[in-house]
């Protein structure tokens, strides 16, 4: 394969383009988190009724992203981006100004929609349109969102609806994606609408994506409020997933082009880049939810002060972002990888040995060291994957990788819903059975303070014991997916990045 010695500046302009895309739809996951409260008040939501407002975003994102190589080898990809573009800033506005939960929902599922096509196309756009040489530079700002986008987003999302509004959560990607039309306008481009591709769209895989993913999403973010199993709509949505992948199995059988080539996923090097992203996805998603739960519910911190906890984890990313250029051709993928998963469990297991008097100084070195983690788990991974999937299947590789992390995120929220209420429930009795009214302490706490405080006091210590048991689950699981690592394809010896 001969080499081209360096990109052009419509290259970089691309580059730029689909790293600004990726970070604002990474970003609008989790900027209403810490304005939801105040976004349920506006429009009128009960708490449970609130949750669709981040759920209708997740599941349309999830569907989509997969789906970004049918669409762009149909419309191309400077028309699909400018399209999807267009599309997400009008749906932000709309964000921005309803005035209804179902207004506010319509408004989420076409910012997931859209959100999600500008994910995956970052990837894409660094596998196709520079040389391999100068990939990691691109890997590099590509991986940069994956970790920036979900731990600046409740801090963002904070500080805008306590000094200005939650509208604004929204508002602010109206001059953001006007710069973004702007870079995809003289970056990347243009080429034929492909009329054949569509004509031989897989009809049955197409709509299988669609039920398989989607239900499923809807079944891990509402499960556990549902009580799982036991609720009708969980067996069905359940049933309706089963018969999607199905379904979409089965159209990679019998269509002429299937709606996304997962025989890439029986590549051993990229298989195991998509296990590791689905587990990292979990532990990145779910830690980033753990922390400001903790701070909230034990030190009594308010979302914004939480928030900038959470954001440290930020700081040793962006720092060392320079150096992956340089490192990529120094240390082995698989020992980054595994090094960065390392990382991330050993500071999930010290996180397990909080107490009630732990607040956010606590969280401040297993905070950073989960940067680093961060750095050489999710950067290395994402060159892994660009290196192991060919050319032809980049756009396919990039939206099955993408995919597994924020799938991987809802297995890791959906994990953390249920083991939070059942194992504070066993805490509580497992204290109460030991501090009784009759036992010297309990009797002691409630001739000083009244029996309401021995309440609490078994309430708060069991909320600790159960963020503990959260940790220990993640530090553990992310031990166990290190082996992994050496499936995953190293890079060839003379530093030449070369796909395929």
């Amino acid at each position: 394969m001969t080499e081209v010695a360096k990109a052009d500046s419509g290259a970089w302009l691309a580059v730029a383009a689909g790293t600004i895309g990726a970070l604002m739809a990474t970003l609008d996951i989790s900027i209403v988190n810490t304005s939801l409260p105040t976004i349920q008040g506006a429009i009128g939501a009960s708490g449970s009724e609130g949750t669709w407002v981040a759920t209708a975003y997740l599941v349309a994102e999830i569907i989509m992203i997969p789906l970004v190589g049918w669409l762009t080898g149909i419309l191309g990809l400077r028309r699909f981006l400018l399209l999807a573009t267009s599309l997400f800033i009008l749906f932000s506005m709309w964000c921005g100004v309803a005035q209804s939960l179902v207004q506010m929902i319509i408004g989420r599922v076409g910012q997931g929609f859209t959100g999600g096509a500008m994910i995956p196309t970052a990837l894409t756009i660094v596998a196709t349109r520079l040389p391999p040489r100068q990939q990691p530079i691109g890997i590099a700002l590509f991986g940069m969102t994956a970790v920036l986008g979900p731990v600046l987003g409740p801090v963002v999302g904070g500080y805008l609806t306590e000094h200005l509004s939650w509208h604004y959560d929204f508002f602010l990607n109206l001059p953001i994606g006007i710069g973004l039309i702007a870079l995809v306008t003289f970056g990347l481009p243009g080429s034929p609408i492909d009329g054949s591709r569509l004509r031989d769209t897989d009809i049955l895989g197409l709509f299988g994506l669609i039920l398989g993913l989607g239900a499923l999403t809807i079944v891990l973010e509402e499960g556990q409020r549902d009580r799982w199993f036991e609720s009708d709509l969980i067996r069905v949505l359940t049933a309706v997933s089963a018969l999607g992948f199905v379904m979409l199995i089965s159209g990679q059988m019998v269509a002429r082009r299937p709606i996304i080539h997962l025989k890439i996923l029986l590549s051993r090097s990229f298989g195991g880049a998509f296990l590791i992203s689905l587990m990292t996805g979990a532990a990145l998603y779910g830690v980033l939810y753990i922390v400001p739960q903790f701070l909230t519910a034990v030190p009594g911190y308010n979302s914004e002060q939480a928030g900038y906890i959470t954001a440290l984890s930020g700081i040793p990313t962006i720092v060392m972002l320079a150096m992956f250029p340089v490192l990529v051709r120094l240390i082995d993928i698989r020992i980054a990888v595994g090094f960065g998963l390392l990382l991330y469990a050993v500071s999930c297991l010290a996180d397990s040995y909080l107490t009630a008097d732990s607040s956010g100084g606590n969280f401040i070195w297993t905070q950073l060291l989960r940067g680093f983690a961060q750095f050489f788990a999710l950067l290395f991974l994402n060159q892994s994957a660009t290196n192991s999937a060919p050319p032809e299947y980049a756009a396919d590789a990039s939206g099955l990788f993408n995919a597994a992390r924020n799938l991987g995120g809802s297995f890791g929220l959906a994990a953390i819903a249920t083991l939070q209420d059942r194992r504070d429930t066993f805490h509580v009795t497992r204290l109460s059975e030991s501090i009784t009214v009759n036992s010297p302490q309990g009797q002691s706490i409630i001739d000083h303070h009244g029996i309401a405080a021995l309440s609490k006091l078994i309430a708060d210590q069991a909320t600790v014991m159960t963020y503990a048991d959260l940790y220990r689950v993640f530090g553990v699981a992310l031990l166990i997916m290190i082996p992994v690592v050496l499936v995953l394809k190293p890079l060839p010896k003379d530093g030449h990045l070369e796909l395929g």
